[in-house]
């Protein structure tokens, strides 16, 4: 059957998309993934509003999975901010969260997979070099599923790859009041979960969208994972 989604010659048609199918649903989102273009990121098809294959059989996240993310963590991404990115994979959503603090904050990415920590290292000097030369971004080559202790605590989490509960290490590393997004739960019934951190110390989850990631691996294994 032939595929009527409609063909993007733009990052313009695509946020006019995201925006008509409510993906995007305030202005601080869309100013910062108008600001990020795909096609940096993305080596075949950047303005369509579907995953596309990147190295090591990794594939960039849907435009709208990344404008989901990026809404459920708009209170937690602002000047000042600290954040983590584990999977940072292509790099697009690391660098869309230092636009979403007017690139006034800190954002670390993790990525286990060598040869893809540097694709997204290369993709970023395209057109944000200065983020990663003033230590706006900074990357990490390393085995994220145990977060990164010695940066945190972070004002907000995101993970690209599910576990069946939100990893003990992540929540420890959060602030008070700070947010954790991540897939939770089997293949095949996975969602993205929004959990906060309340001032008593205790969790708050949200279940959200239904969606289809892979598990955290370990350094050893590589994944197919959304990035």
């Amino acid at each position: 059957m032939r595929d009527y989604r409609p063909i993007h010659k733009s990052m313009k048609e695509l946020m006019q998309e995201l925006i008509q199918k409510q993906w995007i649903k305030t202005e601080k989102v869309l100013n910062a993934m108008s600001q990020v273009d795909r096609a940096d990121f993305a080596p075949t098809n950047p303005y369509e509003n579907n995953p596309q294959r990147i190295p090591c059989n990794v594939v960039i996240s849907a435009p709208l999975l990344h404008a989901y993310c990026l809404e459920e963590l708009k209170d937690h991404l602002k000047p000042g901010c600290k954040a983590l990115d584990v999977g940072f994979g292509s790099g697009y959503l690391t660098v869309a969260m230092s636009k979403m603090m007017d690139d006034k904050g800190y954002v670390l990415g993790i990525e286990h997979i060598k040869e893809l920590c540097e694709f997204g290292f290369n993709n970023m000097l395209k057109h944000h070099k200065n983020l990663l030369d003033n230590n706006i971004i900074e990357l990490i080559h390393g085995d994220g599923r145990k977060g990164c202790k010695e940066k945190a605590p972070f004002d907000c989490i995101h993970v690209g790859a599910a576990a069946m509960q939100a990893p003990k290490e992540y929540l420890d590393q959060l602030k008070v009041g700070g947010r954790l997004v991540m897939p939770l739960g089997p293949q095949g019934d996975q969602y993205i979960y929004s959990i906060d951190k309340l001032p008593n110390g205790e969790f708050k989850p949200r279940k959200g969208l239904s969606v289809c990631y892979v598990a955290l691996t370990d350094e050893k294994n590589q994944r197919i994972g959304h990035n």
